[in-house]
């Protein structure tokens, strides 16, 4: 019996072994061994559960290494050809079996706890399996809501973050599905980042979600990512100008050192009027945004008339013009005064030294309230569709930072 075994060793390894390591990934799950009695260690039950192994490794997998895995089990101290391969060929199919399983659990069965921890033991193995880095940058996010399991959303951060990477080091996986090309795996991995850094880093939320809009998805077309933008420039870039102007230049006499840290101020004012003028146009008259809709259209006004002396003159015509404008990009400082101009009726943004009515004059009135915050529990909608699938993820919006209003009238 010995002999047989060694025979079918020596005439079939190297056809297993290949088989093994170039088996495509099936999405059954492995079955579990049976418990081995103790004793079983027969040259009989070995034939056997070799035999079964070497007639199913080509046309069921799953029952070969189900016959693998007894031999193994009731043999765990036998050295020789059969157990070092059959190590081999089962650590390859299972391999395999978990990537195949990975997706389905994690796209169409939504089974998060279970399909990210499946994701992990793929990346022990493998940590730059950028298909695998994808789905658990996007799928921790998508647990992350489905599961009201905010912890989750570092872990999606720094998948999206290390993902990111690899494609913008030309890498690329087998296929881009669940989404339809690279550029649009990029926009929504951006945009995992930028969501999640909307509070704690507004700097890093603005870099990803001005590149997040700018790629043709459907991102470009939802709302809440332009209020994001917006929000971000409030708490990031505003506060710290406004809080350095009211420290420098608060209570004394205009300088031209003060009206180009004013002007400083301004620019990145006109960036969030055009941010929320976005958010607000994106809005229309679709149902589900109305309620926020309206804390969008206050913050709006009320920065607008900031830059135009308390007036809202042109106000609408600048919601349904800007559309059509390209997205600003993240302002450069000003270094010089730009020339005096009359005043606007209309915002300038999408350029360094963009002049308002309360522009180069220095003559900066302080909003007259602070922008409405949108409710900390509002819902963001975002779609991704798949021929297979649609998987729809949102997230709790960001409570919008107080507004500082440190530079007044001298």
């Amino acid at each position: 019996m010995k002999k047989i075994i060694r025979q079918l060793a020596t005439s079939a390894s190297l056809a297993v072994l290949a088989t093994a390591f170039t088996m495509t990934a099936v999405t059954a799950q492995t079955p579990a061994p049976a418990a081995a009695a103790q004793g079983q260690c027969t040259d009989e039950a070995k034939g056997a559960w070799y035999t079964d192994f070497t007639k199913f490794r080509t046309t069921d997998p799953a029952k070969a290494a189900e016959a693998g895995k007894k031999y193994l089990a009731a043999c765990p101290q036998e050295q020789g050809d059969i157990p070092t391969y059959l190590k081999k060929w089962i650590a390859a199919y299972d391999k395999g079996a978990r990537q195949g399983r990975f997706q389905p659990l994690l796209y169409n069965e939504k089974k998060y706890t279970e399909a990210l921890g499946l994701g992990k033991e793929i990346l022990a193995e493998e940590p730059e399996n950028l298909r695998v880095l994808i789905d658990m940058g996007w799928g921790s996010y998508l647990a992350a809501v489905a599961l009201k399991n905010e912890s989750l959303n570092s872990d999606a951060v720094t998948y999206a973050k290390k993902a990111i990477q690899l494609i913008e080091a030309n890498k690329a996986p087998a296929s881009w599905a669940p989404f339809k090309s690279k550029e649009e795996t990029l926009a929504y991995l951006y945009n995992v980042v930028g969501r999640q850094a909307v509070k704690s880093n507004p700097a890093e939320a603005l870099n990803a979600l001005i590149k997040s809009v700018q790629m043709e998805t459907e991102l470009k077309k939802d709302p809440w990512n332009y209020y994001f933008i917006g929000a971000s420039y409030e708490s990031g870039p505003y506060a710290t100008l406004s809080a350095d102007y009211k420290t420098r230049f608060a209570g004394k006499n205009e300088t031209p050192e003060s009206k180009l840290a004013l002007e400083n101020v301004n620019q990145v004012v006109d960036r969030m009027i055009d941010a929320y003028a976005r958010a607000v146009a994106l809005a229309g008259s679709d149902a589900k945004y109305q309620a926020n809709k309206k804390d969008w259209l206050d913050a709006l006004s009320t920065w607008y008339k900031y830059r135009h002396n308390s007036s809202d003159a042109g106000l609408n015509e600048m919601i349904a013009g800007v559309l059509s404008k390209p997205l600003p990009p993240l302002p450069t400082p000003i270094m010089t005064l730009p020339a005096a101009t009359p005043a606007a009726t209309t915002p300038t943004t999408g350029n360094s030294g963009a002049a308002g009515a309360n522009s180069s004059s220095g003559a900066a009135a302080s909003p007259g309230a602070k922008p409405a915050s949108a409710a900390a529990t509002s819902v963001t909608p975002v779609t991704q569709t798949t021929t297979k699938t649609t998987t729809t993820a949102s997230t709790k919006s960001a409570t919008k930072p107080k507004t500082r209003n440190n530079h007044r009238r001298h």
